[in-house]
């Protein structure tokens, strides 16, 4: 490792030993960093300071030099007025807007590390989150400030943006002068992002300041090939890293420019599409199916990006998409151990149905649960490596993790003859009835086939006689009829007998996570004998 700029030394003393992290690898002349290297100032000082950058829903629009200059004014207030050092963790809280990613690249213009959360999170989350990371420092939207100040985090000094008070800060003096970002080494830690699971406790995950510039030159360069005059949008907050790339890294890597959408539901991204020209679009699966109907209501031909990642896509839901629009959808995944997107494919690679290859950059091999690699064409276990890796903040789940070099995503994948991935299900999603595999992901893809069913998610649930039985938890569109027999039915014309469900519950809507993840353990754990509209 290179010496590092960190005065407060918190997250280096803290990476797990390193004969616990995966193998790391460089392939491309690009991912060939310098020692010294601080991301946000690689970010904000390559484009035309007179080109746009970030646009909002209102109409205002902030150029490139406008971003360096707040971006600047922030810094300063950060060093000088609020006393953080480089290597203190910095906490990000706050819709999508740009002075959100305004105060997320000042931070590491700085040297400090932020530390990025969800505007959804309630008081004992924060509380969680600020422990772990040993957050001493707050960001904070003023319009979302209430819960984290009812967290009564010890320590914690928290600082308000968008309001009128004269500590605000925005409000606050600072000299008009550029601040020299400071001299980090390229491996020291940029950002800690705390997975979004459902279940256990928070992961932190940390990353370099290398790390961010990979993502960006490994999918969105080589995948999604962005150019100056791309306009990304996308419905992912800024605190998950999905929407961190698409809406910051990425754009601003391609020196492009993004709309952020403080409201960015399905019905709000469609008219934000047309009125302001968006070429490149992040959301997830169920948000390109639940645009379907009104997709012929709106003019989307500035339209020629697609990324789908967050949860596994349907074939249907990719075929109805490119059947409409006559746009493939770009399948990703990712985690946010690795930051963001590793396996793809664009554009004629694209195959309905899979994952796509592994991304230049980094290299997948499916495996058994001893590490050998298996077979093409059987289940196993998808281990990943490249220029990014999983490094937990101080957290044992580390060796679970990474064996033997590789990244255990904890997915279940089959990699085909001609080097294709395809996504069997989360490893914990595999449901095991009287002996036969069924994969959840495989008998949602099929009801999403039918007409009247508009979300599906099947999990399983156990059961004395069979070990588990396949459950549909099931969304019908409106004025559809709550049928389990005729969906039964349906699908033993899709499917093989053994993988249609025993047992079907409707719903109003499926429980998510802020991220949109479906809640599958809630989903597990509910015991019912049909509806179950308590689910939300």
């Amino acid at each position: 490792m290179h010496r590092s700029a960190h005065v407060d030394t918190f997250t280096r003393d803290h990476l797990p030993p390193p004969h616990t992290w995966p193998e790391l690898r460089f392939d491309l002349p690009e991912l060939r960093y310098p020692g010294r290297l601080n991301c946000a100032a690689q970010l904000l000082d390559h484009a035309d300071p007179d080109r746009p950058v970030f646009r909002t829903p209102s109409g205002a629009t902030w150029t490139y030099g406008e971003l360096r200059a707040r971006v600047d004014r922030i810094a300063h207030v950060l060093t000088t007025g609020l006393g953080v050092v480089p290597g203190n963790r910095v906490l990000l809280r706050g819709p999508t807007t740009p002075w959100l990613a305004a105060c997320w690249l000042a931070v590491l213009k700085a040297g400090a590390v932020a530390v990025t959360v969800l505007a959804q999170q309630r008081p004992h989350e924060l509380s969680t989150l600020c422990g772990i990371a040993r957050v001493g420092h707050a960001l904070c939207d003023i319009r979302a400030v209430d819960d984290l100040a009812r967290a009564r985090i010890p320590g914690l000094r928290i600082t308000t943006y968008g309001g009128q008070a004269p500590d605000d800060l925005l409000r606050r003096p600072a000299p008009a002068a550029s601040y020299p970002a400071v001299d980090t080494a390229a491996d020291d830690v940029a950002l800690i992002a705390f997975t979004s699971g459902t279940t256990g406790r928070p992961k932190g995950c940390m990353h370099f300041h290398r790390d961010v510039l990979a993502t960006a030159d490994t999918f969105s360069k080589h995948v999604l090939r962005p150019h100056e005059d791309d306009v990304f949008a996308g419905s992912p907050p800024l605190g998950f890293t999905f929407g961190l790339g698409g809406l910051v890294v990425f754009p601003l890597r391609a020196g492009a420019s993004a709309l952020l959408l403080e409201q960015a539901g399905p019905r709000k991204l469609l008219p934000a599409i047309a009125g302001h020209r968006v070429s490149v679009l992040f959301t997830a699966p169920t948000a390109y199916r639940a645009m379907l109907d009104d997709l012929h209501r709106y003019d989307l031909s500035s339209l020629r990006r697609c990324v789908s990642a967050g949860e596994n896509l349907p074939a249907a839901t990719w075929r109805a998409w490119h059947e409409r629009t006559g746009l493939r959808l770009i399948n990703g995944i990712g985690a946010t151990e690795l930051l963001h997107i590793f396996l793809s494919a664009a554009d004629e690679r694209t195959r309905p149905g899979t994952l796509g290859v592994p991304v230049p950059g980094w290299r997948a091999r499916v495996q058994d649960a001893h590490g050998r690699p298996v077979p093409d064409g059987e289940p196993g276990l998808l281990a990943v490596r490249g220029p990014v890796g999983c490094r937990y903040l101080a957290d044992p789940r580390q060796r679970e993790y990474v064996r033997d070099g590789w990244n255990i995503t904890g997915d279940t994948c089959v990699r085909e003859a001609d080097g294709y991935f395809r996504h069997v299900a989360r490893a914990d999603d595999m449901i095991i009835s009287a002996g036969y595999n069924i994969a959840g992901p495989e008998v949602e893809d099929a009801l999403l086939r039918h007409p009247d069913v508009a979300e599906t998610a099947v999990v399983g649930r156990p059961d004395e006689a069979r070990g588990q039985i396949a459950v549909a938890y099931t969304v019908l569109r409106e004025g559809a009829r709550r049928d389990p027999e005729a969906l039964r039915a349906f699908l033993r014309g899709e499917l093989a007998p053994y993988k249609c469900p025993r047992e079907f519950v409707f719903l109003d809507a499926l429980p998510r996570t802020a991220t949109g993840k479906v809640q599958r353990f809630r989903l597990r754990t509910h015991v019912t004998s049909g509806d179950a509209d308590d689910l939300k």
